[in-house]
Formats: structure tokens, C-alpha cells, sequence
């Protein structure tokens, strides 16, 4: 056999090893879709947005979320971050985003979202979920941290008292 003809085998074998990781990757790490809901009346004059991605850890961070609240007069809506496009985020008191950091960057629908928003920044609380939990977007003032679930609970306190000023829900 030639040179040439090992050359491009070999190159051929890494490409071929490198498509089938690409494609265990993605299956073994990406995240599903979360199951969109509301709770309470739409009418409530405190409305809470939660946009999210399908993962044991961030269920349970919502679920915790939607709980401390679901006795308040707060509308809930709880929603996966692709439909972030179609949101329109003057009509929520206060915005939850929760995301894995996915190929070394943000969610391309958390990204656009976060920029078309930074007017009004100070009502959205971003989650950013990573490998190491270090990660964030540039400039955002995120929690970080890993899917470990047994941090849930740490979690939702840091995003309920951030929500706390911003819902204001003791001044009714």
C-alpha cells in the first residue's frame, strides 16, 4: 500500500471517529425540550416567565420556582427557551432563563434573547449550567453552576431572592 493511500485512510478513520463522537455528543449531552405550562390566572397582575430546557436538574429548579410561588398572586408561565423569539418581555414582572452552556457557548436562543433585552436586564435572572459550572455569558450577571441535583434547593433560593425586589409581592 502507498504512502498516499494510508494518508487518506487514516484520515478517512479520523473523520469517520470524529462524525460518531460528534454524534454520541450531541445524543448523550443535549437537552430535551421542557414541558410548557401556567399556573395561576394570566389576569394576576404579577406575571412570572420561566424559559428553560428539558433536564432532570432544571425540572426540579422549576418546579421548585413554580411551588414557592404558586400560592402568590403571581401568573406563572413556564416555557422551553426555543420559544424565547416569540416572547414579549415587557408583558412579565420579572424573567427566569435557565441554560446549559452547549459547545463551549450559550444557546443561540438565549443569546439573541439576553440582547434584544438589555433595557430591561434587571428583571431577567439567568441560570447558566455548565461541565464545570464556571461558565456565563459575557456581562451577564448569571448564577452558575453544576446539574448536580442534589443542589436544586440552593438553586431556587438564589433565584427566588432575586426575584424577591423584583416581583415585590409584599407591597400589595
Amino acid at each position: 500500500m502507498t504512502t498516499k493511500r494510508r494518508i487518506t485512510i487514516f484520515f478517512i478513520a479520523l473523520g469517520a471517529m470524529f462524525l460518531i463522537f460528534a454524534i454520541w455528543y450531541k445524543y448523550e449531552f443535549s437537552m430535551n425540550v421542557a414541558q410548557e405550562f401556567e399556573v395561576n390566572s394570566p389576569d394576576l397582575n404579577h406575571k412570572l416567565l420561566i424559559a428553560t430546557q428539558g433536564s432532570e436538574f432544571k425540572n426540579e429548579v422549576t418546579e421548585g420556582i413554580v411551588n414557592f410561588y404558586k400560592n402568590d398572586s403571581v401568573f406563572i408561565k413556564v416555557i422551553d427557551i426555543t420559544s424565547l423569539a416569540s416572547v414579549n418581555p415587557t408583558a412579565y414582572s420579572a424573567i427566569v432563563v435557565m441554560h446549559t452552556w452547549e459547545n463551549w457557548q450559550p444557546p443561540e436562543n438565549v443569546e439573541l434573547f439576553i440582547n434584544r433585552t438589555k433595557d430591561i436586564e434587571n428583571k431577567i435572572i439567568v441560570l447558566t449550567t455548565s461541565g464545570n459550572g464556571n461558565f456565563k455569558m459575557e456581562g451577564i450577571d448569571a448564577i452558575t453552576g453544576e446539574s448536580i441535583l442534589e443542589d436544586t434547593s440552593t438553586y431556587v433560593n438564589h433565584i427566588t431572592k432575586r426575584l424577591e425586589p423584583i416581583l415585590n409581592l409584599n407591597s400589595m
